[in-house]
């Protein structure tokens, strides 16, 4: 079985995963090496469904939630399995009490707590949630890592095609690239921001909650920061506005005043793209079968959302069908 994998973003590098596993020859089609400024490379790569089901349906929970333990099956040793805490300013402490009702497998923590679980947060905070069974991992390496792995499993990766007869399936993976192309498929601006600095150490990510701009905070190690990210209905793709930038920063100084001092190494803004439901959806067309809408949550349900594009594709070869 000969597959094409249109698209080298954590949707396709999981599905060329997939496919390798089931023995498939398998070519990605990547348009753009070195993953450029695409939805993937500026994702903050947290693996927290129980606090993304504050805003998302259940479905996100439910099939997010052993994402960690197919990242570590994938790379082992890439997640940290740390947890994550949620803070909120002390004005703003009904939304810490609103997020704790939209969702579950948390622990409430005093100050001392706090400090004991990350001392550069002593006396900041009065308290915080904390998800013990979530992690996070650093997309930009684990999407390196894991093209260095395909390409050991002998994945063939080409920038091009000039004709697709000879695969016995497609599955396209190109993400925003589709927007204006497959109906309900909409894009939504996300900016972030790199900040180092020696003066704040933080072992897992924190998220600050406020009514009009919830950020976090993704360590990186060595000092450096992942602050974002914005959600804009817009698919304009541009560089960051000086508005998130400071709302980006204001949120990052909240957490701890030694931002105000910190390097801004990088900022970035992309397009993630996105269904009404804000859900992925894996479905077959004409000529593939086509992965896409992870929106927000890329690292967190590509893995299992492959499983089920490759799914569509073994049953098709087994059925007898081809494209």
């Amino acid at each position: 079985m000969h597959v094409l994998v249109k698209g080298a973003g954590v949707a396709g590098l999981t599905v060329a995963h997939e496919l390798s596993l089931r023995g498939a020859d398998v070519t990605v089609m990547d348009p753009r090496p070195g993953f450029g400024q695409t939805a993937s490379w500026l994702a903050g790569g947290m693996l927290a469904p129980w606090c993304e089901r504050e805003s998302a349906d259940e479905a996100v929970l439910l099939r997010g939630r052993d994402a960690i333990d197919r990242w570590e099956r994938m790379l082992p040793g890439e997640v940290h399995r740390n947890g994550t805490l949620v803070v909120a300013p002390a004005r703003d402490q009904s939304e810490l009490d609103r997020f704790a009702a939209r969702t579950s497998s948390h622990e409430w923590l005093d100050e001392e707590q706090i400090a004991a679980l990350e001392p550069s947060l002593a006396d900041r905070f009065r308290r915080a949630l904390f998800f013990p069974l979530e992690g996070h991992l650093d997309p930009r390496r684990v999407l390196g890592l894991l093209r260095e792995k395909l390409a050991a499993r002998y994945v063939a990766f080409i920038d091009h095609v000039a004709e697709t007869t000879g695969y016995d399936d497609i599955i396209d993976c190109t993400g925003a690239a589709r927007i204006g192309q497959m109906s309900g498929l909409r894009g939504v601006r996300g900016e972030m921001l790199y900040l180092q600095t020696p003066e704040v150490d933080l072992a897992r990510p924190v998220r600050l909650l406020h009514p009009r701009f919830p950020v976090y905070i993704v360590p990186r190690g060595d000092g450096l920061f992942m602050v974002g990210a914005t959600m804009i209905e817009t698919e304009f793709d541009g560089p960051i506005s000086a508005r998130s930038m400071m709302e980006l920063l204001n949120a990052a100084y909240a957490v701890h005043p030694a931002f105000a001092d910190a390097a801004v190494v990088e900022t970035g803004a992309g397009i993630r793209p996105a269904f009404a439901d804000n859900f992925p959806r894996v479905t077959r067309e004409a000529e593939a079968v086509v992965f896409n809408g992870l929106y927000r949550h890329g690292f967190l349900l590509a893995p299992v959302m492959a499983q089920e594009a490759v799914n569509l594709v073994v049953s098709r070869t087994e059925s007898g069908g081809n494209c």
